[in-house]
């Protein structure tokens, strides 16, 4: 009998990575969604397409076998879980407070019908210690008496998505409602300490014990470096952050970002557990030993651009800066690796660039960058600047946030 995967949200994470992942580990996939075409499409086929696109080559892959509930189908979705050895989150982090009773109403039938085998919850949402919150969240929709049960059963574990996957155009949902295209790119971190019970195997899958360094290398590394070609790019004109990457008065800026990131990175996880370093039998495993690997942050940077750089992706500079309000934030991708690299006792020069042209970012087609906008129209950069990044005036970032915005609203560049 197959064993089931429950998979919250059939959007370009979901339908994108992990239902690819679960269903060739073996596993029937139950998407659990709102978008009732997609829903009607998944369940008359049993199976979708992932086109897998890098430059000129693209390969199409049948996943399945696959079903889909609606959300509201409380019941429907709880016996899926009663029953399933494996689920994950990818809906957006506005609506893990409407999953948590779901995944709730899971757990009760699973305590009620004796189950012990673990059930473990992979939360693939955009946000700092996301498993925690999410157990917190579930937690609160549980009877007492189910409390013990979900601790001792339910595991909640962290991960950090890579993969890159644009929104469907209206003419592919038009053809295909189920069709998705994403990079080829397949590996999934996973929080090994979220885990009840032995890790499970799944495609992909890679269990680390020092989490936290993957996340940093996600944030200041991936992220930070879209971040620098949305925002930058957006000044230059540009549509897709490929044409960012290779426009000559952008690419120095973005790999000294990155550069200065990857300092900051090693400099903050100095002590303890290593990751990245590579054993004599040439194997890539944590070990034990002092330090972040240069060799392999380095590595993960030449295979990020090269990613960055597939134009096949279709990649916009509007995904890579919308929403400037969160992504300028003070742990966020741009501020956050500035202030790593200046605890790492470096000038965050390129980064404080970047941070300057996401206060520049004025897409009308975005409702938050207007609000930024707005503010800076009404309050001044300074105090903007101290109220969504944390960057207080007397400090000296804010100094040079300052001139280049400045000088990036006269059009000058480096």
């Amino acid at each position: 009998m197959t064993e089931t995967a429950v998979m919250f949200g059939a959007g370009n994470v979901g339908r994108g990575f992990l239902g690819q992942l679960f269903s060739e580990s073996g596993y029937e996939v139950v998407f659990v969604d709102i978008d009732e075409p997609l829903i009607a499409a998944l369940n008359a086929r049993r199976a979708y397409t992932i086109r897998l696109v890098e430059d000129d080559r693209a390969e199409e892959v049948a996943v399945g076998p696959v079903r889909a509930l609606h959300a509201r189908e409380t019941d429907a979705v709880a016996q899926a879980l009663a029953q399933a050895r494996i689920a994950a989150t990818a809906v957006g982090v506005r609506a893990l407070p409407h999953v948590a009773p779901l995944v709730a109403a899971g757990i009760s039938q699973r305590f009620a019908g004796g189950v012990q085998a673990p059930l473990n919850v992979i939360v693939c949402e955009n946000l700092k210690n996301a498993a925690a919150s999410f157990r917190r969240m579930v937690s609160e929709q549980l009877p007492a008496a189910h409390r013990a049960y979900a601790e001792t059963y339910v595991g909640f574990v962290d991960t950090v998505i890579a993969r890159m996957a644009p929104p469907p155009t209206p003419q592919m949902r038009a053809r295909d409602p189920s069709l998705i295209v994403v990079e080829p790119y397949k590996e999934l971190p996973v929080d090994r300490r979220g885990f009840i019970g032995p890790v499970p195997d799944i495609v992909g899958l890679e269990p680390a014990d020092t989490f936290a360094v993957y996340t940093a290398r996600k944030l200041y590394i991936h992220n930070c470096g879209h971040a620098m070609l949305g925002y930058l790019g957006h000044l230059r004109g540009h549509t897709f952050g490929y044409e960012a990457l290779e426009d000559p008065a952008i690419r120095p800026l973005f790999e000294q970002a990155l550069a200065e990131s990857k300092r900051g990175i090693v400099a903050a996880y100095a002590d303890g557990t290593s990751v990245g370093a590579t054993p004599v039998d040439g194997t890539s495993e944590d070990v034990p030993s002092v330090g972040v690997s240069v060799v392999w942050l380095e590595a993960h940077i030449a295979d990020v651009v090269r990613r960055m750089a597939n134009r096949a992706l279709g990649d916009t500079i509007f995904r890579l800066a919308r929403d400037p309000l969160r992504k300028l934030g003070p742990e966020d991708r741009l501020v956050g690796a500035a202030r790593l690299a200046e605890r790492a006792g470096e000038t965050p020069e390129a980064l404080s660039w970047g941070i300057a042209a996401g206060y520049c970012f004025d897409d009308a087609n975005d409702p938050l960058a207007m609000e930024l906008q707005a503010r800076i129209a009404a309050e001044g950069l300074e105090a903007v600047l101290g109220d969504v990044s944390d960057i207080q005036a007397d400090e000296p970032l804010a100094g040079l946030v300052q001139e280049r915005y400045h000088r990036l609203q006269e059009g000058a560049w480096p």
